[in-house]
């Protein structure tokens, strides 16, 4: 009875999502539901002493991640930059490899520090465009942008600062760029996948007849190729600069920190020393101090510009920031409380019967994405609950940290794209597509992400490179 209790708040959770309902309202709510139906009396001090301390605990560490990527991106946009650096790659590429041109914009930007969310805005006029152009079906364009957004600079490239590699650092007391080789391989095994599979459907398209179709919805306005645009190489240097000042943060904050630090506030009475272990946060120091780099990097370069809609622009980037970091927070809350119940138990041991301990990270961490919906969540979930585990069966077979670190991050991104994704739902509508015309390919593009992290986990058993 308690493990269909764990089942029936999972899958009620993910119903809720799946139908457009928030997330942050309705995690306490199938959470204390699985505690009311398990034990009455704990609902109030799981909701306080738990769920409560899980969820503002995640927003503590991570919420200027957060913030600071949904700012830096909302100014790359405002600048101009963004409008620049998708026109040079489509010249550079060619206009007619629309796909390829596509991908590798979302790539650039993702990596570059810009929120997966701000990255479907940004692109998605000048994908209209192309497609239009070339006659490819527009029920294609989701699937493109996902495969360049939401696969491999999300979480497989070695230093991308996007949340899903930040959040095993503080596990694993490793850097953002974990297993720079296995992670470069993952990430080459998905692009060339996922772009042999993009180009047979847009062969089998053409071969049926089929070309960008007339009467779809929020098709965007023409693109002005009069409109003066910025410097390319101004513009793509705030993205450039966050890669480098990241590395630089990541290698410096240790060295001069040392392995903790404290301090005593300066307030009447006597006062406790607050202590930061430096490992557990130095990777998010260096990301926050990267991207406050290539914010005020845009700022100096295209200060008038952007000062004009500054105000209200920053606005909907901290609007979009909180919801987001509340969102996986929420899940992150509903996670602690559910892995703490008796019925998590028999989950957590099936989990833990799954041969191999790299295997069973991947299995477990990709399993709770796709509950969740939400790769930050669904890894925050699993690491919470049975990091230590994965620690002990690395340590007992001699693995690295960084080998766990980079399995778990990519094993995020992987089952995390179903239906219920708040950034599939996102992409669909601003694309004016549906689940039902667009959705296989998201789902392809999964798949093969998801293919990706049992290859990095054959190459390391077969080559030992890490």
């Amino acid at each position: 009875m308690a493990f269909i209790i764990v089942l029936a708040a999972l899958f009620f959770l993910m119903f809720v999502a799946y139908r457009g309902y928030s997330v942050i309202l309705f995690a306490p709510v199938a959470a204390l539901g699985a505690v009311l139906l398990t034990d009455p009396a704990l609902v109030a001090p799981m909701f306080t002493g738990l769920f409560m301390e899980k969820m503002v605990g995640f927003v503590k560490s991570y919420f200027p991640v957060f913030l600071l990527g949904a700012v830096f991106g909302k100014v790359i946009e405002l600048s101009g930059f963004s409008k620049s650096i998708v026109s040079s790659v489509i010249k550079l590429v060619g206009a007619g490899r629309a796909m390829l041109s596509i991908v590798l914009v979302c790539a650039l930007l993702t990596y570059g520090g810009v929120s997966l969310f701000v990255v479907v805005f940004a692109v998605y006029p000048f994908a209209a465009e192309m497609f239009r152009q070339s006659d490819i079906p527009k029920r294609l364009i989701p699937g493109t942008i996902a495969l360049g957004a939401f696969t491999f600079t999300m979480d497989s490239l070695p230093g991308t600062p996007q949340i899903q590699n930040v959040i095993p650092t503080s596990f694993f007391k490793t850097t953002i760029y974990a297993a720079p080789v296995l992670g470069t391989v993952g990430a080459v095994f998905i692009f060339i996948v996922g772009m042999i599979y993009l180009e047979w459907r847009r062969r089998t398209a053409q071969a049926a007849g089929e070309g960008y179709g007339s009467n779809h919805v929020n098709e965007p306005a023409p693109f002005d190729s009069s409109e003066k645009m910025a410097n390319p190489f101004i513009a793509v240097l705030p993205l450039f600069l966050v890669a480098i000042a990241n590395k630089i943060f990541t290698d410096w904050f240790p060295h001069f920190y040392g392995k903790s630090v404290s301090f005593v506030p300066a307030v009447i009475g006597k006062a406790t020393p607050v202590v930061q272990e430096v490992g557990k946060v130095a990777a998010i120091w260096a990301v926050e101090g990267a991207l406050l780099v290539g914010i005020l990097t845009v700022v100096i370069f295209s200060f008038k510009r952007i000062a004009a809609s500054f105000a209200e622009g920053s606005k909907s980037a901290v609007g979009g920031a909180l919801l987001a970091s509340m969102n996986t927070a929420s899940e992150y809350g509903f996670g602690a409380v559910i892995a703490a119940l008796p019925g998590f138990l028999v989950v957590a041991d099936a989990l833990k019967s799954v041969p191999n301990i790299l295997v069973n990270e991947a299995v477990t961490v990709t399993a709770l994405a796709g509950i969740t919906g939400s790769a930050s969540g669904g890894m925050g979930i699993a690491l919470a609950a049975m990091s230590d585990y994965f620690i002990q069966g690395a340590q007992s077979a001699g693995i690295s940290m960084e080998v766990l670190h980079r399995v778990a991050s990519m094993a995020s991104g992987g089952m995390d794209t179903l239906p219920h994704n708040g950034a599939v739902i996102t992409l669909l509508a601003v694309t004016g597509l549906t689940h039902k015309v667009s959705y296989k390919d998201i789902f392809a593009i999964t798949c093969i992400k998801t293919l990706a992290v049992f290859v990095v986990i054959v190459t390391y058993y077969t080559t030992g490179l890490v």
